[in-house]
């Protein structure tokens, strides 16, 4: 079976009426868990960014507290998951501002938390790319935000 495309599903749900739409939504919402934690972001936390943000970090924060430190197998595969479930999040929201900001703070809990980066090849590069995916977000978002980021990101970055 060939999936339509994006634009052929907005001309099609637009055709819809409202009742119709929502029993589509609650099927697609049954279907997978991903889809429903999207449908609650989109109808209970997307109209107040900050304090989803805010809750955001206080569960970074607490899966870092949590965090296995006792040997770097399991350090890595800590901050994959850590990293996995920020990313969703960040796919959920769709605002680089907010994505900048998250993965930003998930750099300076690495650095708060005093895991050796450089000790692994596989740390080391997980870092580095998300470095680089950092920088990429700032620099597409306007000058005076990219000053502020660049600023906070200097303060989180961990050297060699």
């Amino acid at each position: 079976m060939k999936s339509a495309t994006v634009h052929e599903l907005k001309k099609e749900l637009t055709a819809l009426d409202p009742k119709e739409l929502a029993e589509l939504c609650l099927r697609l919402a049954k279907f997978k868990k991903e889809n429903k934690e999207l449908l609650t972001f989109l109808i209970y936390e997307a109209h107040d960014l900050s304090s989803f943000i805010l809750e955001l970090k206080k569960e970074i924060e607490a899966q870092f507290a949590e965090m296995n430190r006792d040997n770097l197998y399991l350090t890595k595969k800590s901050l994959r998951k850590i990293l996995r479930i920020t990313n969703k999040y960040i796919r959920y929201i769709g605002n680089k501002e907010s994505a900048a900001e998250l993965l930003i703070y998930f750099i300076a809990n690495i650095k708060k938390s005093n895991i050796p980066i450089y000790a692994s090849v596989v740390l080391s590069n997980l870092y580095t790319n998300q470095l680089k995916k950092i920088n990429i977000i700032i620099d597409s978002l306007e000058e005076d935000l990219q000053y502020d980021y660049k600023k906070e990101l200097e303060s989180c970055v961990i050297l060699k």
